[in-house]
């Protein structure tokens, strides 16, 4: 004899494999640059800060110190995944994913000046020598004649 199947249970597996499928599928083809998750992820990272340095000022109390430090740490951990994927997407972001996975290991304030220093990087315009194609202008600080390696 048969056990007891539940009445659509079978239409209810199928809808969340095609469900979970689709989350699982629009996930990996995501659009987004790894500037863009970087500057995301610079978000909660200008937050943590922020945060961490409200809860070193002298006259700060205590619980407002555990607090605030909670709050910035959890921010870092917002941050990390975000890091993590502007990193999948290009590699040079490795630096402020490394330094934001840092903080679960160094006290923050230790990692604030490569922070903001990374954050700053995030923020700031990718293609600051624009150059209109085929117009064949060298930006003013590049080299039109760089120099041999060997010298």
């Amino acid at each position: 004899m048969r056990g007891a199947r539940r009445p659509g249970g079978g239409r209810a597996l199928a809808t969340a494999l095609a469900l979970g499928s689709a989350v699982v599928g629009l996930s990996a083809c995501s659009n987004q640059g790894g500037q863009a998750l970087a500057q995301q992820a610079c978000v909660h990272v200008n937050r943590s800060v922020q945060d961490y340095l409200r809860s070193v000022r002298v006259g700060t109390p205590p619980a407002t110190v555990a607090l605030l430090q909670k709050e910035a740490d959890q921010e870092l951990r917002t941050a990390l995944p975000l890091a993590a994927q502007a990193n999948s997407d290009d590699g040079s972001w490795n630096s402020l994913m490394t330094t934001i996975s840092e903080g679960a290991t160094v006290d923050e304030g230790h990692l604030v000046p490569s922070l903001r220093a990374q954050c700053v990087v995030a923020d700031s315009n990718p293609n600051v020598n624009p150059q209109s194609p085929g117009s064949g202008t060298t930006p003013q600080n590049v080299n039109p004649n760089p120099a041999s390696p060997a010298g």
